[in-house]
């Protein structure tokens, strides 16, 4: 009877304990992190982030269930979502860890149509001004903060957009003048740039050209002049997703390539698109940009990753949305995995439908289509110390970011990046030496010959004294050691002739 009570006792005690991997700490759940290592092999890490809350239509008081939403935009306290399948836009107040609903958008004021119809995308600027895709409405409508309307942008009226098509706008940012940019759906020249008054301006950031030279032999040489009229040109594909980053670069993502492209950096799933369309992404990390390293060729659910959507802080850290594994990336602003973290899954901390991704300050909010609800991440105290000594290396205070970055090595012995920092900072500081062992345990060959060369700059200006001294003796000693030997010379042979008069 004593064993049975004790047994009992057990599973209960048992039944309260957190489940694996969501293991609770100071009130989060834990998520999975790893990073990979110069051989590309996954290394566990600490968690960045843990699960703060998950955001249901319920609990924020909606009048009615979110339905296959579609996309966040974030400005100052205000998190917005694209509810599409109820055709409204959400206004979510946060106010510390309480999120609450404060406003359904549903309409807007003078225009016709004053409804949405299967809204994709929202973008808030900072006076509240509003650009809202309304994808089945044709159009982009541009309203103050009380939806008063200013602007529509609607279909080009332009030789070079194919006006047989309908003007699908499906993901929007705006700049500080009023310029718009238009991801639309089956326009596959670039984003469709608009200026402030609604004036079509052509096309930026086209994706490259991609075909084999088997096609063009194909297409050039064996086939007719009516079969190659009636066959695709060789155009350049669409974009995912655009974000618009605090200096007015655009990030786009791309999920169309050939998974053999990626690690060649062929690919490009992730760009950074200045003034002219150029891709200025910078990448000097180990591999590119491009989430996992490993996956299963040619599968649907277990193939690369695809980025949905993508965020950018004020310290230029990009965070993307892979849909294909449910997982969050972050890089630096040089191109270098910070984190990777999440799965596919109905558990918190997982998604079955990632489709858009924001962040404010440090916190991320993840959208999933298929749950209708908003993951919050907040940044544990590992987190914290990554983003800190970023931080500080870019305000200049490189003292700071290494000592910080130490204290990440404490955390994670084995994060490449904490000696990079380290590095970094030691070669502001002019400690070449230092910064070379730094790089050195990295496997950061291009700083590492950085540091070697000015290492070696000042190991031959320190030197330069005594080389040019060394250099003068042996070049003016045998010539002392000559005249001598001539002057003694000419006085034995003086001596010999004085003997010998």
């Amino acid at each position: 009877m004593r064993n049975k009570r004790f047994l009992a006792l057990l599973i209960c005690g048992l039944l309260l304990l957190p489940p694996s991997g969501l293991a609770a700490t100071d009130g989060f759940r834990s998520v999975y992190t790893y990073t990979y290592d110069f051989w590309n092999e996954v290394q566990e890490s600490p968690d960045a982030y843990r699960v703060d809350q998950v955001l249901y239509s319920s609990a924020l008081g909606l009048t009615k269930p979110m339905r296959n939403p579609q996309s966040l935009f974030v400005q100052g306290q205000e998190l917005y979502v694209v509810d599409t399948g109820n055709n409204r836009i959400i206004q979510i107040h946060r106010d510390g860890s309480t999120f609450t609903a404060v406003r359904e958008i549903t309409e807007v004021k003078g225009a016709e149509p004053a409804d949405f119809a299967a809204p994709s995308d929202v973008f808030v600027a900072e006076n509240g001004d509003m650009y809202i895709a309304d994808t089945n409405h044709n159009r982009v409508i541009h309203t103050d903060a009380d939806m008063n309307v200013i602007q529509l942008f609607v279909k080009p009226d332009d030789s070079t957009f194919d006006q047989s098509l309908n003007f699908l706008p499906n993901k929007i940012v705006a700049d500080t003048s009023g310029r718009l940019y238009v991801l639309a759906t089956n326009v596959n020249k670039g984003l469709v740039k608009y200026e402030a008054d609604g004036t079509f301006t052509g096309y930026i950031g086209a994706n490259p050209v991609k075909y084999t030279l088997w096609d063009y032999v194909w297409k050039e040489f064996f086939t007719t002049k009516e079969q190659r009229a009636q066959q695709a040109s060789f155009v350049p594909t669409e974009y995912a997703n655009v974000y618009m980053d605090h200096e007015g670069f655009i990030y786009c993502t791309n999920i169309v390539f050939s998974e053999y492209d990626l690690l060649s950096d062929t690919a490009k799933p992730i760009r950074r698109i200045n003034s002219i369309g150029s891709d200025i992404l910078i990448k000097n990390g180990w591999e590119p940009p491009i989430g996992d390293l490993q996956w299963v060729e040619q599968s649907q659910d277990y193939g690369p990753s695809k980025f949905r959507d993508i965020t950018v802080f004020d310290n230029d850290i990009y965070v993307a949305f892979d849909r294909t594994h449910g997982r969050v990336f972050g890089y630096d602003p040089q191109g270098s995995l910070l984190w990777a973290f999440g799965t596919k899954g109905n558990n918190e901390g997982a998604f079955l439908g990632a489709i858009s991704i924001e962040h404010m300050g440090n916190d991320l909010f993840c959208l999933d289509e298929n749950e209708n609800s908003i993951t919050v991440f907040t940044p544990t105290a590992y987190g914290q110390l990554i983003y800190q000594a970023s931080d500080e290396y870019l305000r200049g205070d490189y003292d700071a970011s290494a000592d910080t970055w130490r204290k990440v090595l404490e955390l994670n012995a084995n994060y490449p990046l904490a000696f990079v920092g380290i590095g970094r900072a030691l070669m502001r500081q002019e400690d070449f030496g230092g910064a070379m062992k730094y790089f050195e345990m990295a496997h950061d060959r291009e700083n590492y010959g950085r540091a070697y060369r000015y290492y070696r700059k000042i190991m031959v200006e320190d030197s330069i004294g005594w080389m040019v001294a060394v250099i003068a003796a042996l070049l003016i000693v045998p010539l002392i050691v000559r005249k001598i030997r001539s002057m003694k010379e000419e006085v034995e042979a003086s001596e010999f002739r004085k003997n010998h008069a």
